[in-house]
C-alpha cells in the first residue's frame, strides 16, 4: 500500500498541517490496525479511502495518533490532494462519505475549495480559570464542539502559551467535547489575511495543530456575523509553519479553499 505525506492550506513544502493519506483500499481495515498506523505515522491526522463503485466517490475516515474523529478538514484536502493529483482522478469534484455526511471537493484554480457543515458558536460566559489556563484574557468566549477565545489582537494569538492539561479540561467541562480550544483575533492592520488563529487540541491527542479545517467551520460563521461579508481570510500562526484558509459562509455550509503539496511518497511493508 501506498502512503503520501502532503502539507495541506499551504503553498509551498513544510508549511500548512501535514497529513498522511493511505491509498483507497477495497474495504476498511480493521479500525485498531488503522489507528495504530496513525500512531506510527505521529502527524495530526492520518486518512484512510475506501474505493467504492463510483470511481469519483470514497469512503474517508481519519485517526489521530490518539482516536479516529467525525471531522477534520486538512486531512480531507490532502486526500483529495493525492486522488487527484497522485492517482491521476479524473473528475473536476470527488465526494466523500464521511461520519459527518458527504463531504466535496472540487477543483479550484491552483488549488481546491472543500464544502463543509457550518458550525455556529453560540457565545457564553468566560469558564473559570479559562484565562489562567490560556495566559491571556479572553475579550469574549463562544462554544461549540470546543470552546473559541476572542483575544484583543494578533500579538496576543501569537503570544498564547497554554496549559494543556487545564485547558483540555476547562474545555470539555462547558461543551461536553474532548477538551480543545481555538484562540482568535482580527488581524493587524496590513496583513494579506482577515483573521488569525491557534487552535490547541489537546483532548485529540495533538497540543496544537497547524491548520485545522473544522476549526474555520466555527470561525467562518462568528466572523462573518462580525465583518458583515461571507468571505473571510484566516491565517492560522502555528509557530514555524502557518496556514492559510480561504472561507466562505453560506448559511449551512462552509467553503474552505486552500492549496496543498505533496512531501513524501512511501509504501507500506505492512499489510492490513
Amino acid at each position: 500500500m501506498r502512503q503520501w505525506t502532503i502539507d495541506a492550506f499551504a503553498t509551498a513544502a513544510f508549511r500548512g498541517n501535514p497529513a498522511c493519506v493511505v491509498e483507497p483500499a477495497e474495504a476498511w481495515p480493521q479500525a485498531q490496525w488503522m489507528q495504530t498506523l496513525a500512531a506510527e505515522n505521529n502527524q495530526a491526522e492520518t486518512a484512510f479511502l475506501l474505493r467504492t463503485a463510483d470511481p469519483a466517490c470514497f469512503g474517508l475516515r481519519w485517526f489521530t495518533p490518539a482516536l479516529e474523529v467525525p471531522l477534520c478538514g486538512h486531512a480531507t484536502l490532502a486526500s483529495a490532494h493525492a486522488l487527484f493529483t497522485e492517482l491521476g482522478v479524473a473528475a473536476n469534484l470527488i465526494t466523500f462519505d464521511t461520519h459527518s455526511g458527504a463531504l466535496t471537493v472540487r477543483r479550484a484554480g491552483d488549488g481546491y475549495e472543500m464544502d463543509f457543515p457550518a458550525q455556529p458558536p453560540t457565545r457564553i460566559d468566560p469558564p473559570a480559570g479559562l484565562a489562567e489556563a490560556l495566559g491571556v484574557d479572553p475579550v469574549e468566549v463562544w462554544a461549540g464542539a470546543f470552546l473559541v477565545a476572542v483575544l484583543k489582537d494578533e500579538a496576543a494569538v501569537r503570544g498564547a502559551v497554554p496549559d494543556f492539561a487545564a485547558i483540555k479540561q476547562i474545555s470539555t467541562d462547558a461543551t461536553g467535547g474532548r477538551g480543545n480550544v481555538g484562540v482568535v483575533a482580527l488581524a493587524d492592520a496590513g496583513r494579506p489575511y482577515d483573521v488569525v488563529d491557534r487552535f490547541f487540541a489537546p483532548g485529540s491527542g495533538i497540543p496544537e495543530d497547524p491548520a485545522t479545517g473544522s476549526l474555520h467551520c466555527i470561525l467562518t460563521p462568528l466572523y462573518a456575523g462580525k465583518l458583515g461579508r461571507p468571505g473571510i481570510r484566516f491565517h492560522q500562526a502555528y509557530p514555524g509553519r502557518g496556514g492559510d484558509l480561504d472561507c466562505e459562509y453560506r448559511g449551512e455550509r462552509v467553503l474552505l479553499r486552500g492549496q496543498a503539496v505533496t512531501v513524501v511518497e512511501g509504501r507500506l511493508r505492512i499489510a492490513p
